[in-house]
């Protein structure tokens, strides 16, 4: 396993992973795990879409989707209200965000329980009220930039509370926040450079501190779900974990389904990186968001310089991120959160 060399190269290898694998996932995105390997092969690179690709026709080599550009502005958020964010400031912003991406005719919009949220507060519902019945995994898939600003020595509740934050407006519910909270738990972690043992206990004391928070909905435990799929990834390998992902535990955008999915990957990601972010792309389901949540948490561990640097470089230059400049001024906030 790659030694990282320092937090601040573990922490721009959070934003660095999350758009990696958000690039990787891009052209397979919403396919099934069959159609990929028909469509794709092994699927071992960084590749264009499709023109008949059902979200991102046509879409080149390296591009990223949502879910890098909403990490991104939660990025934005965080620094432009000093480590915190406002429930009307930052669903006012995924709004922009989305008419934004209407007006360049892309298909690349809000999740369903995004949408939903902000519906209801346009139509005039206090944004504070409004995602109290969001479940699905668009609070998780952009929340890793809490876990650069929250450092895990702050303590698990510490991590939650800025979580819950950034979920009131579109998905504050105990679902959403479990697995929001599990992956910036895990990142946060990961930043400070405890070993993946301890990353993994970290998101597990997330997931059971963040389904206690918000609304409760009916539906599986993330927590219970992190437990088993934890217990069986260290029973599977390769393939036939893929597959028991795909058919068992689901790769929808269900928090559910997809946040564990992506913590099963996370041993074999942080082992070889390139191999494991490849996978969940080809894993089929919403392998955008799990190569995301996965890259993000794979970064967190072994750094910028331990992701595959040409793959990360041609990310970086293809989307003009600038995500050095974003995780250093993220960083500037991290002793002072709170």
């Amino acid at each position: 396993m790659h030694v990282v060399s320092s937090a601040l190269d573990r922490s721009h290898g959070v934003l660095a992973g999350l758009a990696l694998g958000d690039a990787l996932g891009m052209p397979t995105q919403s396919l099934s795990r069959a159609r990929i390997a028909q469509r794709f092969g092994r699927l071992t690179d960084l590749v264009d879409a499709p023109p008949d690709q059902p979200i991102a026709p046509g879409m080149g080599r390296g591009r990223v989707t949502d879910d890098t550009e909403q990490a991104v502005l939660l990025a934005r958020e965080l620094i432009e209200g000093a480590g915190h964010v406002d429930a009307a400031r930052w669903s006012g912003a995924l709004d922009a965000w989305e008419r934004s991406m209407v007006a360049r005719r892309s298909r690349d919009l809000l999740g369903p329980s995004t949408r939903r949220a902000i519906e209801r507060i346009r139509a005039g519902e206090d944004p504070a009220e409004a995602g109290s019945s969001g479940t699905t995994n668009g609070a998780a898939m952009r929340v890793a930039p809490i876990g650069l600003l929250v450092s895990w020595a702050k303590g698990v509740h510490a991590v939650v509370d800025r979580v819950e934050e950034a979920c009131l407006p579109t998905h504050h519910t105990g679902t959403a926040i479990a697995g929001a909270a599990a992956v910036a738990c895990a990142v946060a972690a990961a930043v400070d450079g405890h070993p993946l043992d301890t990353v993994l206990d970290a998101a597990l004391d997330g997931a059971r501190l963040g389904e206690r928070r918000g609304t409760g909905v009916p539906g599986p435990s993330v927590a219970a779900r992190l437990e088993w799929v934890r217990h069986e990834a260290s029973r599977r390998t390769g393939d036939d974990l893929d597959a028991w992902l795909y058919d068992v535990v689901g790769t929808t955008v269900a928090t559910a389904e997809s946040v564990p999915a992506a913590f099963a990957l996370l041993p074999a990601a942080v082992a070889d990186p390139a191999d494991g972010l490849c996978r969940a792309a080809r894993l089929g389901g919403d392998t955008d968001t799990i190569a995301a949540m996965l890259g993000a948490m794979t970064g967190a561990v072994v750094g910028r310089s331990g992701l595959p640097d040409v793959w990360c470089t041609t990310v970086e230059v293809v989307n003009d991120l600038h995500l050095r400049q974003l995780t250093a001024d993220l960083l500037d906030l991290r002793e002072v959160a709170l």
